[in-house]
C-alpha cells in the first residue's frame, strides 16, 4: 500500500503513465495479446496443426475468418498459437539479456579500472555487429529450436543492457548513501544488489518493454529465414516465409500475419515510449 501512497514515485508514473493514451493503447493491447497467448487453447477455432487439403488457400469467410494456407490449416488459429510463440521469444530472450547484460554493466559500472575497460570493449565489438546478424550468426551455430532462437536473440540484445545499467550505476555510485553503506561494512554485492540496482529500476524497465518488441521481431526475421522456430509450430515470422511464394495469388496469407507482428511491435513501443517518459524525472511536476 505504501507504494500506491500520494505523492509516491510509483503513484506519480503511474498518474503520468494514466494521461499517455498511447501508452493505454499499447497496454491494452498488450493485455489482450497476453490473454490471447495463455487461452488459445479454448480461443482458437481449429487446432494450428490439423490439415485439410481440400480446403486449401480458401479465402477469408464464416467458416474461416482469415482464409486458410496452402495445407488448409485455418490462419487464424495460426496466429493466435503463434502469439503464444512470440511473446515467450520476446520475454525469454529480453530476460537472459537483461540478467546477464545487467550483471556485467553493474560489475563495470560499479569497480571500474581494468574490470570496467575489459568488460566494455567486449561489449563495443559486440556492438560494432549488427543485432541481426549477431543473432543470425548464433542461430546458425546453434541450430534452429525455440531455446535456440531465444538464446540468440537474447545473446544479441546482452551488450545494450550492459551499457545502459553501467551508465546508470556511474550515476549512483558515487552518492553518500552508498558511501555510508561501506562504512556500515556492507560487501559489495549487497551494495549493488540492495542499494545500486533498484536505483537503476527505470531505465532497465524502459528499456526491457522496448527491447521486447525488437525481440520479436528478430525472432520472427530469423524464422522467417528457417533458423528459428520449425514447421508446423506457428510462428510469424515462419508463416509469413511459408506464404511468400503464393503472395501475388493469396496475398491474405502474408497480410494477416505481417499485421500482428506490426500491431504487438507497435504496441510495446507505445508502451515503451510512456514508460519511459513517466519515468523521467524531467516530465515530473
Amino acid at each position: 500500500m505504501a507504494l500506491l501512497q500520494k505523492n509516491s514515485n510509483m503513484y506519480l508514473t503511474l498518474v503520468r503513465l494514466r494521461r499517455n493514451r498511447l501508452a493505454i493503447l499499447g497496454l491494452l493491447i498488450m493485455g489482450a495479446l497476453i490473454l490471447i497467448a495463455i487461452f488459445a487453447p479454448w480461443l482458437a477455432p481449429y487446432d494450428f496443426a490439423t490439415q485439410d487439403l481440400i480446403s486449401a488457400f480458401e479465402t477469408p469467410s464464416w467458416e474461416h475468418p482469415l482464409g486458410t494456407d496452402d495445407f488448409g490449416r485455418d490462419i487464424l488459429s495460426r496466429i493466435i498459437y503463434g502469439a503464444r510463440v512470440s511473446l515467450q521469444v520476446g520475454v525469454l530472450a529480453v530476460f537472459i539479456a537483461m540478467v546477464s547484460g545487467g550483471t556485467l554493466g553493474a560489475i563495470a559500472g560499479y569497480y571500474g579500472g581494468r574490470i570496467d575497460g575489459v568488460i566494455m570493449r567486449v561489449m563495443d565489438v559486440l556492438l560494432s555487429i549488427p543485432q541481426i546478424l549477431l543473432a543470425i550468426a548464433i542461430a546458425a551455430a546453434l541450430g534452429p529450436g525455440l531455446l535456440n532462437l531465444t538464446i540468440a536473440v537474447g545473446i544479441a540484445a546482452l551488450p545494450t543492457f550492459a551499457r545502459v545499467v553501467r551508465g546508470a550505476v556511474l550515476s549512483i555510485v558515487g552518492q553518500e548513501y552508498i558511501e555510508a553503506a561501506h562504512c556500515m561494512g556492507a560487501s559489495d554485492a549487497w551494495i549493488i544488489i540492495r542499494h545500486i540496482l533498484p536505483n537503476c529500476s527505470a531505465p532497465i524497465i524502459v528499456q526491457s518493454t522496448l527491447r521486447v518488441a525488437q525481440a520479436i521481431l528478430a525472432a520472427a526475421a530469423l524464422s522467417f529465414l528457417g533458423l528459428g522456430i520449425q514447421p508446423p509450430f506457428p510462428e510469424w515470422g515462419g508463416m509469413l516465409s511459408g506464404a511468400r511464394g503464393y503472395v501475388r495469388d493469396y496475398a491474405y496469407m502474408t497480410i494477416f500475419p505481417g499485421l500482428a507482428i506490426m500491431i504487438t511491435i507497435m504496441a510495446l513501443n507505445f508502451l515503451g515510449d510512456g514508460l519511459r517518459d513517466a519515468m523521467d524525472p524531467k516530465m515530473k511536476r
